[in-house]
């Protein structure tokens, strides 16, 4: 395996990582947000 493929294999990870960590931390954001909106506490 090349270094170039090898390095592209590593760095691939924390970006994968950080789409997947995205949807559930945007839909969080949105909820507290809305929480707010209705004057009502998040927990």
């Amino acid at each position: 395996m090349s270094v170039f493929f090898l390095t592209l294999y590593v760095l691939m990870w924390p970006v994968i990582v950080a789409g997947v960590l995205h949807v559930p931390g945007r839909a969080f954001i949105k909820e507290i947000l809305e929480a707010r909106r209705e004057g009502r506490p998040l927990i």
